[in-house]
C-alpha cells in the first residue's frame, strides 16, 4: 500500500539542540497512526513536521524529506497554505473561535472566498454531523461556540477542519483536557473518521493507542525505536525500550 505520508531521514533542528534524529515513517491511508513516548521525546514535533508548524519557530531546520502523496512538502514551491488545509491539526485542549458555532465551521471556507450562505449552511451541516455533532447543536448554530461543554468544544473543532476537507488530521492529545466519557467520545469519532482520512495522534495513553490505533511509532529521545501494528508493538515488542515503556518501567 502506498503511504499517505512518507517521512524519510528526517533530522530536525532547534537552533543547536537536535530534536528529531534520522526518522523514518511511512503513514498508510485511512489508518490510525499513535505516536508514543515520554514527554520531551519529540512526538508533538514530529507531528508539527507533517504540516509545517514548526516553521513558525525561529531557528528551526530540517533535512530529510516528508512527502504527502509522493510530492515533498518542504520544496521551496509548495504553498503552505494549502497545505494545512491538505493536513489539518486538532490540538489539546479545544480552541473554538470566540464566535458562533455556524462561523466556527464555517470560517476555513469564507477566509478560502466561499460567500454563498447556502453553501456555506450546508457545508456546516455536513462537517457537523461528521463530527457527531449535529443533534446537539442544529438549533443553536447561531450560539457562541465557547459556550459548549469541553467535549463537544472538541468535535466543533474537528468539524471546522473537516469543511475544508482535508486529507490528514493531526490530533495532538485532543483528550488530555476531557473526562474518560468524552475521552470514549472522540476515540469513537476517530473510529468512523478513518475511514475516509489518514489520522495521527500523540498520546501519552498507552489504553488509548491500544484501543483505536492500527500502527504505533515509540519514539525516544528524539528517535523512532520501534514502528509497526499496534498489535505487535504492544504485545511483542522488538526493542527492549519499546517493552520498558509500555509495561511502565520506563517514562
Amino acid at each position: 500500500m502506498t503511504a499517505a505520508v512518507d517521512i524519510a531521514e528526517l533530522d530536525l533542528f532547534y537552533g543547536a539542540f537536535h530534536a528529531l534524529k534520522r526518522v523514518n515513517l511511512a503513514i498508510e491511508p485511512r489508518k490510525i497512526t499513535a505516536l508514543i513516548g515520554p514527554s520531551g521525546c519529540g512526538k508533538s514535533t514530529l507531528l508539527r513536521v507533517l504540516n509545517r508548524m514548526n516553521d513558525l519557530i525561529p531557528g528551526c531546520r530540517i533535512a530529510g524529506t516528508v512527502r504527502l502523496e509522493g510530492r515533498d512538502i518542504y520544496a521551496p514551491n509548495v504553498d503552505v497554505c494549502a497545505l494545512r488545509k491538505k493536513v489539518g491539526m486538532v490540538f489539546q485542549r479545544p480552541n473554538p473561535f470566540p464566535l458562533s458555532i455556524r462561523d466556527n465551521v464555517t470560517f476555513g471556507l469564507r477566509v478560502a472566498g466561499l460567500s454563498d450562505s447556502q453553501a456555506l449552511d450546508a457545508m456546516a451541516e455536513k462537517s457537523l454531523k461528521a463530527a457527531w455533532l449535529w443533534e446537539q447543536v442544529r438549533d443553536k448554530l447561531d450560539s457562541l461556540a465557547t459556550a459548549l461543554p469541553l467535549d463537544q468544544q472538541q468535535r466543533l473543532c474537528v468539524a471546522r477542519l473537516l469543511a475544508v476537507e482535508p486529507e490528514v488530521i493531526l490530533m495532538d492529545e485532543p483528550c488530555s483536557a476531557l473526562d474518560p466519557i468524552s475521552t470514549a467520545k472522540i476515540e469513537e469519532l476517530m473510529l468512523a473518521l478513518c475511514e475516509h482520512y489518514t489520522i495521527v495522534i500523540v498520546t501519552h495513553n498507552m489504553q488509548q493507542a491500544a484501543r483505536i490505533s492500527d500502527s504505533s511509532a515509540y519514539m525516544l529521545l528524539g528517535e523512532m525505536v520501534e514502528f509497526g501494528e499496534t498489535p505487535q508493538v504492544f504485545e511483542n515488542p522488538k526493542d527492549k525500550r519499546t517493552e520498558d515503556y509500555i509495561t511502565g518501567r520506563f517514562g
